[in-house]
């Protein structure tokens, strides 16, 4: 064929596809375009295919146009934005505006018929289902029609109430397409709200379980660590911690052993002590001053009471203070009104109460003119006038005088480690004695020189004759001491020593712990049963999830047949269901 008859049949033939694409209606005209380009593409390529013989070309252009265009046509696809099939139904005239009011008729219908329904499985398992639709209400009309039989007339009617109502229900859903706009719908609402809220509580009790797993582990972790530390606390207080209060006073009672231990270790401090008085000597010239005098005397006798450090002799007997707070007990001073102008035979004890008081007859003006006589106080009264008898002399006894001789009372019955006072004085001179052995060590460690060759040449024997290893030796005796008297454990009974309270607000402190630890552990419980919650409910809506989809993928299915139905049987596609 030559080329210009062949342009002369293309343009014939796109003609002719614009003629026929008016007479399908200007509703097909856009879904008739999309085919178009196939039968466009058809003459090119009998146009172009220069290596094709003659019977190719001809069977090419001898093919009936409209039976091409007929077939790609029905091969076209429908897509549909599954958001906007409702709009899709509404703008094709499928169904109309009002049909909602149809379909509240209709639901109205079947919330009546479902009352009265015959014995069947089947049918039970229909109106099981959460949502009854057009295609539940074919299947129960076929049911009805075997369960119904012998009310079936010669006509081909029935005379059943119940066949009658789901007949009634099913003109009425396919009256304007009601059935069809109802499952659109209800796929609308399933796909958009339905199943996304489905799919987002899931998710939630996903993360739930999560952050609740995270909150047991920590609140284990930290009922353990508060656990440790109350263990820890105990260690350093030296208890077990099954009786904390019990423990804590038993450690007091061992207490002054204890003591006892580190004064008889001291006795082993004696070449120390001469070594550092003879130090002292040397560099003074000769000085006579005692040097750590209580150290020396706990070397020498031990830890004593204080009543022999003071006064050097023991004491014939020791009369420790009560460990008990003891209440005191005001007495108030009895007042005697005794009888106007008689003498009184107790001691009046005169109170200033702004009133004035005469000296020498120990008269108290009331403004009445009666008088009375005070008789004085054999061991003398306290003038609180302003007589001629001169000022009050106050006397102050020193603690522990009025004791009788030989006899420890009070403080003085106490050792020189118990009490706070002479037991710093013991820790400082232990540590001046140390501080001399390790300068003495650094010395000696140093390169000698001339000049202190030639200063210690004079020095004592005991001076002279010391080793680097002897003065290590003395100095680590002197730091065990030390470490011992300053422990944490001793410095807490030596607390618990001063002030028997003290035992008390220990041990709470400590089962403080242990109910952080117990109530942290009741947290963790709970953020357990809280997990479980979760996962049961997780549980619950996974299955009701799947049902919802499979329902839901059945009813795109029906849709999608549907629609194809009105098309001629052309493939439809409802798109962005997501599932």
């Amino acid at each position: 064929m030559p080329p210009a008859n062949q342009k002369k049949g293309c343009v014939a033939f796109t003609a002719f596809s614009f003629r026929f694409a008016k007479w399908l209606g200007r509703t097909y005209l856009l879904d008739w375009l999309r085919g178009k380009d196939s039968a466009l593409r058809l003459c090119r390529l009998a146009v172009d295919a220069e290596g094709a013989n003659r019977e190719e070309k001809q069977l090419l252009f001898t093919s009936d146009p409209v039976a091409i265009m007929q077939q790609d046509y029905q091969n076209l696809p429908i897509d549909i934005q599954t958001s906007k099939l409702l709009d899709w139904l509404v703008d094709r005239r499928h169904c109309n505006l009002k049909w909602q009011a149809q379909v509240r008729t209709v639901r109205e219908k079947i919330a009546v018929a479902i009352q009265d329904m015959p014995e069947n499985e089947e049918i039970k398992q229909l109106l099981s289902g959460s949502y009854i639709h057009y295609f539940h209400c074919l299947r129960i009309v076929d049911i009805l029609k075997g369960t119904e039989a012998s009310t079936k007339n010669i006509f081909g009617r029935y005379s059943s109430q119940r066949m009658k109502d789901w007949q009634e229900i099913v003109s009425l859903y396919e009256k304007d397409n009601t059935y069809l706009v109802e499952l659109a719908s209800l796929l609308v609402r399933n796909v958009s709200y339905e199943i996304p809220s489905f799919k987002k509580q899931i998710s939630k009790c996903q993360q739930l379980q999560q952050e609740y797993s995270r909150k047991e582990e920590e609140y284990q972790l930290a009922a353990s660590e508060m656990r440790e530390r109350f263990y820890t606390s105990c260690k350093q207080y030296g208890i077990t911690g099954d009786n904390v209060h019990r423990e804590l006073l038993a450690l007091v009672k061992d207490l002054p052993s204890q003591l006892d231990d580190i004064g008889a270790a001291a006795s082993g401090l004696l070449e120390a002590i001469n070594l550092y008085q003879a130090c002292v000597q040397f560099v003074c010239d000769s000085s006579t001053e005692e040097v750590v005098p209580l150290l020396r005397h706990v070397q020498a006798r031990g830890n004593t009471t204080i009543y022999e450090w003071r006064r050097g002799v023991k004491p014939t007997s020791v009369e420790r203070p009560r460990t008990e707070a003891v209440q005191q007990v005001v007495v108030k001073d009895a007042i005697d009104w005794g009888d106007f102008g008689a003498e009184s035979t107790s001691t009046v004890e005169a109170v200033d109460c702004g009133i004035s008081v005469e000296g020498a007859s120990e008269e108290i003006d009331w403004g009445i003119s009666l008088e009375f006589e005070a008789q004085e106080n054999a061991a003398g009264g306290i003038d609180w006038g302003d007589g001629s008898d001169g000022a009050a002399q106050i006397m102050v006894l020193e603690a522990g005088s009025d004791a009788p001789e030989g006899i420890a009372q009070g403080p003085d019955a106490l050792t020189i480690l118990e009490t706070s006072e002479t037991r710093n004085q013991f820790i400082d001179e232990l540590m001046e004695l140390e501080i001399f052995l390790s300068q003495r060590i650094v010395e000696m460690s140093e390169e000698a020189d001339i000049l202190a060759m030639s200063q210690f040449q004079l020095a004592p024997p005991i001076l002279q004759d010391q080793t680097k290893g002897k003065l290590e030796a003395m100095m680590a005796a002197i730091q065990d001491l030390i470490g011992r008297l300053t422990s944490l454990r001793m410095q807490h009974l030596f607390m618990i020593l001063a002030s028997p309270r003290y035992v008390d607000r220990v041990t709470e402190l400590l089962h403080q712990k242990l109910k952080q630890a117990d109530l942290l552990l009741l947290k963790k419980e709970h953020m357990v049963k809280k997990r479980q919650d979760a996962l049961e409910e997780q549980a619950n809506l996974e299955p009701k999830l799947d049902v919802l989809v499979q329902k839901t993928k059945d009813l795109q299915k029906l849709i999608e047949a549907d629609i194809s139905k009105r098309y001629s049987g052309r493939p439809v596609n409802l798109m962005g269901a997501t599932f």
